[in-house]
């Protein structure tokens, strides 16, 4: 099935069933060891998500982030002093991300929207943000041009667009192709979406090349400012899901100044930057 024509209750359901990093913690969920925990790990295997979010900068800023998750980088704008409105299609994940809040005691700092961000201004208030944030969500929902077009509503000159969607021309696309695909390039999009995340079979998951990331954007009017790419997965999943870091053998023994060139180059994370007009 074409991943436009997929129901939108789908895509809500299988967040539902397992919102993403939930299981990035052994403690008991809810609580503020877990979510120190699920932060600690997150930033540790994706350490570029800080110096692209630049949580400190927004700091008496007002943020609307798509696509909150757990709340770990809605948090964190908060904590800086930013006024976070947060949007999530996924009513378990955004129970939790309520959670954080009222444990870390910024639920005053925090305006939480659930709903689909294809339909953003039926459920949040149009107004200006100086910051519109989405890391790893709009690639997920079958209409990804619909979120960008609602997104245009919420800004002011000046205002800037921080994006992760994922980069086709990476490390993880030719693994799964050649893994899990058995080198089945015409199925690249089907391979692709069931291996996309930890818990398979993912509905909807496009994937762009720079250029196509650039002019998705571009198509609504906001000026690209930086694209690059980040982020290839180097331990063993055998042991990470036990909570050990093991590198595969051929990445233990490569050079950190290889490996960061070609995460810079091959990596699963485009993370684009932009202004609006």
């Amino acid at each position: 099935m074409p991943f436009a024509d997929v129901e939108i209750a789908r895509v809500r359901d299988y967040w539902n069933d397992r919102p993403c990093n939930i299981r990035h913690s052994t403690a008991p969920i809810g609580t503020r060891e877990y979510f120190d925990q699920v932060e600690a790990r997150k930033y540790f295997v994706e350490y570029h998500i800080p110096g692209f979010a630049e949580f400190e900068r927004w700091r008496g800023k007002k943020i609307l982030e798509i696509g909150c998750g757990i709340g770990t980088d809605t948090i964190n704008f908060a904590r800086a002093g930013a006024q976070v409105t947060t949007v999530d299609l996924s009513d378990k994940s955004m129970e939790l991300a309520r959670q954080r809040a009222a444990v870390f005691g910024l639920e005053d700092l925090i305006r939480f929207s659930p709903g689909n961000a294809e339909q953003l201004s039926t459920f949040v208030p149009v107004e200006p943000y100086d910051l519109i944030y989405s890391f790893g969500v709009i690639h997920h929902t079958p209409h990804p041009e619909a979120v960008l077009e609602q997104l245009r509503q919420y800004t002011h000159p000046g205002t800037t667009i921080k994006i992760m969607v994922y980069h086709r021309s990476s490390y993880k696309v030719a693994w799964i192709l050649l893994t899990e695909g058995k080198g089945q390039f015409w199925k690249l999009s089907e391979w692709v979406a069931k291996n996309s995340e930890a818990q398979t079979s993912c509905p909807v998951t496009y994937t762009y090349t720079r250029r196509e990331g650039r002019q998705l954007l571009e198509r609504h009017g906001f000026r690209v400012t930086d694209v690059r790419v980040e982020h290839i997965f180097p331990y063993r999943i055998s042991d990470y899901v036990k909570y050990q870091y093991v590198k595969e053998w051929y990445f233990r023994w490569m050079p950190q100044p290889l490996f960061r060139a070609l995460e810079r180059r091959l990596g699963w994370h485009l993370l684009l930057t932009a202004q609006a007009p």
